[in-house]
């Protein structure tokens, strides 16, 4: 039973509303997680707009769905790896590609040197060895690329969070065991 209960779309005040019916219409559905930070709209709000903005950078969709499997396979949460491995495979990820993201590796080794440095970020807690950050930047990483690989880490580390403390009830398929 969530420690937070999702708010219900009939039930929401104004703000909670006019932003839960923002990701109905984008999405379709309000996934748990969405009805659940609306208990607090400034946050909500933020984590949204921080997602949209960062978007907008030079990592591919791919990478950014790896990113987001990386990290909520390393703190273990549930809800998180199942929302990104569907929305992983819509980003173009095979269901393969979306495993070996969640334990750190990839065949690509462009994608593999990505997601090795997200779960140094992720285990040392923000302090990669410096071989780790050389490998990533030889792979042919910029260093706008660098700085939002550690965004994205930090905003998955934020929802990963939340759906611990929040215990999130998860909306997703359940997604593949690892072997």
């Amino acid at each position: 039973m969530p420690v937070i209960e999702p708010v219900k779309l009939d039930a929401a005040n104004e703000e909670q509303k006019k932003v839960l019916e923002g990701i109905q219409a984008k999405m379709g559905k309000i996934p748990n997680i969405y009805a659940t930070m609306a208990h607090s709209p400034s946050t909500l709000h933020a984590l949204l707009a921080y997602n949209f903005g960062l978007k907008k950078g030079v990592l591919t969709p791919k990478e950014i769905e790896a990113i987001a499997l990386a990290v909520g396979q390393n703190n273990t949460c549930d809800y998180c790896v199942a929302a990104h491995t569907v929305i992983g495979k819509m980003s173009g990820l095979t269901d393969e590609e979306t495993l070996e993201a969640r334990q750190g590796i990839s065949q690509d080794p462009k994608m593999d040197a990505l997601l090795e440095l997200v779960v140094e970020i992720s285990e040392k807690k923000g302090r990669p060895l410096g071989k780790v950050v050389d490998a990533f930047k030889a792979a042919g990483y910029s260093d706008a690329a660098l700085i939002e690989v550690i965004a994205w880490v930090t905003f998955n580390l934020f929802t990963n969070y939340f759906n611990h403390i929040a215990e999130t009830e998860v909306d997703f398929p359940e997604p593949p065991k690892i072997a």
